[in-house]
């Protein structure tokens, strides 16, 4: 294990700075001072959230590429909440650190199809978690930077109407979104989980010892609060369970115009050439067991890919729960093969105690480590493809030489495996020209 300098500490704390400035400072001056190279694994993290939406561990997208880099994780990607202000951050960082990486876009959409059904997101039929990825720079065209800001609009209205209903509950304890809030972020575009930090902070600057107040507005008797709030990761889950989750004073039932249609999201993706990507959570709800109608519906309306969290369905004590969660998973990744949907997985990092990468070496992921693995070079295989040559896969170049997702999968995928990032990748690429058929690429790339 390499033994760190307190300077070398200063430095990756630096890399999460607010500054980008500072981030990108940082991130030379340790590559210029640590030139051991790195000991990849052969492991894939492509859901991980910055803190330009909510990563737990306050890790920047320079801070992310760092972080695998160090940890050998040859593949990272990662996905924020409503904006792409990463994006290109994260892309040239991973250049420099040597990780094959991607970006992407999550947030909440709308399934008229499925009004009736709860599909991923717990208690609210017709809303669906939902991705695209594969985008290759933060500045959108005009067009698509026209939904993005409405995805922040959306979000900051539904987050300042949150606060209004939960400050009326927690009186007098009060949280202000742009003083309170906002400045917990480098870019303005909070979450709940940031709205949670704030009124924990309030309520410290309210009362000496708070633990009697939020045991009265949380429902906990004295001493189970007072336990809670000795574990502080532990405790924000709780008290956004409490106050922001169905069931609680801060929550508002969605209707139909809470969040976009999904497929504007679509379009989003489309104008800037990136990849739409439907999101399982774990095959339990009245949706997810319809999940064949559900593909069927959502290729139908342009989706490519699948995003699949492992930890949450096969890492459990209880025996009999994490053999129904792993049969369930198995059952997912076999459909998606069906459909000819590669698959995007990671941890998030957005809650406290997710780990920074899956465990590869689990038993119970051994079935399906190749498609998990597949996926992440194919997504890599797109990003660097559309990032250098605008030959991707929703480029008319594919779209004449790679007809099926079937054969866009395999030609990414192999892309993928064949082109390394930074410098020598850009070098390795320059030799191609869209008037390449698929074999004659590979073949350059061998």
């Amino acid at each position: 294990m390499m033994i760190q300098t307190a300077a070398d500490v200063q430095l990756e704390q630096a890399l999460n700075h607010f500054d980008p400035a500072v981030r990108r400072s940082a991130l030379t001056t340790l590559l210029r001072e640590q030139t051991a190279p790195a000991v990849w694994r052969g492991i894939a993290n492509m859901h991980c959230h910055t803190f330009f939406s909510f990563n737990a561990y306050g890790y920047s997208p320079t801070g992310l590429a760092w972080l695998a880099r160090q940890e050998g994780i040859d593949l990272m990607g990662i996905v924020d909440f409503d904006v792409l202000d990463a994006v290109s951050e994260f892309l040239d960082a991973c250049e420099l650190t040597g990780v094959r990486g991607s970006a992407g876009i999550e947030t909440r959409v709308y399934v008229p199809e499925f009004a009736t059904r709860e599909i991923n997101s717990p208690g609210e039929p017709g809303v669906l978690y939902h991705m695209a990825i594969g985008f290759t720079q933060t500045d959108a065209p005009p067009a698509a930077q026209t939904i993005v800001d409405e995805l922040r609009m959306q979000s900051a209205a539904r987050n300042r109407a949150l606060i209004a209903r939960v400050n009326a509950y927690l009186d007098p304890v009060a949280v202000d979104y742009d003083v309170d809030v906002l400045p917990l972020t480098p870019a303005g575009n909070a979450t709940e989980r940031h709205i949670v930090v704030a009124y924990i902070r309030a309520a410290e600057r309210s009362f000496d010892n708070a633990a009697s107040f939020w045991a009265e507005r949380l429902g906990l008797t004295l001493a189970a609060c007072e336990k809670a709030m000795t574990d502080s990761a532990g405790f924000q889950n709780t008290v956004r369970s409490k106050l922001m989750k169905r069931g609680g004073p801060g929550y508002m039932q969605p209707d139909i115009g809470t969040f976009p249609h999904v497929e504007r999201l679509h379009e989003l993706a489309h104008l800037c050439r990136a990849l739409p990507c439907a999101a399982w959570l774990d095959g339990s709800s009245e949706g997810e067991q319809a999940m064949d109608e559900l593909l069927t519906l959502l290729v139908s309306k342009g989706v490519v890919a699948l995003n699949i969290i492992p930890e949450r369905n096969w890492n459990f004590a209880d025996a009999a729960v994490a053999a129904a969660k792993q049969q369930k998973l198995y059952e997912v990744v076999e459909l998606a093969q069906q459909f000819d949907l590669p698959l995007n997985i990671g941890t998030e990092m957005n809650s406290f105690g997710q780990p920074i990468v899956d465990n590869f070496d689990a038993p119970a992921l051994a079935p399906v480590r190749d498609a998990f693995l597949d996926g992440a070079y194919f997504i890599y295989g797109h990003t660097v493809m559309e990032r250098w040559l605008g030959m991707g896969y929703q480029s008319a170049w594919a779209a004449d030489f790679l007809p099926t997702r079937a054969h866009r999968n395999a030609f990414y995928s192999i892309i993928g495996r064949r082109t390394p990032p930074g410098e020598a990748g850009r070098q390795l690429l320059s030799q191609l020209h869209p008037e390449m058929s698929p074999p004659e690429v590979l073949t350059l790339l061998e």
